[in-house]
């Protein structure tokens, strides 16, 4: 019990970068329209196009996956329950779809967050309920804070797939055994360097083989705009979520603030 409140005390205290940001952006609606399939947890399919579209990705979210198709691909733990907790909250039921930023993705799906008729916010009760987790971009940044917070509780609660070691949260020593996959790391930055164009989170002594997050020059522009000095984060515990990749040891690439939380 004494480990299970240290544990919430902890994750209060680790806030998203840019909370006032993210609650200020308005959403436009785009319209209504009514499920007739749920593809997977964060994909529908509705009865009527939207821009020539119908399917529509459930934005800033990401559930376990399905193959849908791919050859090789696994599915992962507890997509079979994420899509039928989808499919409970909205099969067969007029939404209306929302955006805050880009509203199509290369796929050609509509990116939005959808509400139920009776005001439900469908992104936030998959989240609360552990059937999906954050996962933001750096044109789709809407109610991210939001987000967090549906998410912390789940992860507190140990719904979902908080419960799962698959998608335990990560430490930056255990980093380089998640290569190419989607993981949320948290540790505390040893240093931070600017490097030619990047700005980099080292989290060990040893940047050739240490855990990092690295911010491009793009990027770098976001968090300046927020009001974020990424040079006075060294020394603090920091919770990032993207791709790993291998650079230099494990690595990803924080392209926009919301990535990150800080305490």
């Amino acid at each position: 019990m004494h480990h299970l409140i240290r544990l919430a005390a902890a994750s209060v205290a680790l806030l998203v970068l840019v909370l006032p940001a993210a609650a200020e952006t308005a959403l436009r609606e785009i319209g209504a329209a009514r499920v007739v399939e749920v593809v997977d947890g964060d994909t529908v399919v509705l009865d009527r196009a939207f821009d020539g579209a119908r399917q529509v990705r459930l934005v800033g979210t990401q559930a376990p996956k399905l193959p849908l198709g791919r050859r090789n691909f696994p599915t992962w733990p507890l997509a079979p329950e994420s899509k039928k907790a989808l499919a409970d909250l909205v099969m067969g039921k007029r939404v209306t779809l929302r955006h805050g930023g880009r509203h199509m993705d290369q796929h050609g799906r509509l990116l939005a967050h959808l509400y139920t008729d009776d005001g439900s916010w469908v992104q936030g009760r998959m989240l609360r309920r552990g059937m999906s987790r954050v996962y933001t971009f750096p044109d789709n940044r809407a109610l991210a804070a939001e987000m967090y917070a549906q998410e912390r509780a789940a992860r507190e609660a140990g719904r979902g797939i908080w419960a799962l070691p698959y998608y335990a949260l990560r430490t930056p020593e255990g980093a380089a055994e998640h290569i190419d996959t989607f993981q949320v790391v948290e540790g505390r930055v040893v240093r931070v360097a600017k490097v030619r164009a990047n700005v980099y989170f080292n989290f060990g002594r040893n940047w050739r083989e240490d855990f990092t997050i690295t911010i491009g020059s793009r990027a770098q522009r976001l968090f300046r705009d927020a009001g974020v000095d990424l040079l006075s984060l060294q020394g603090r515990v920091v919770r990032v979520r993207g791709w790993l990749r291998s650079r230099n040891g494990p690595m990803i690439d924080a392209t926009h603030p919301e990535q990150i939380e800080v305490r």
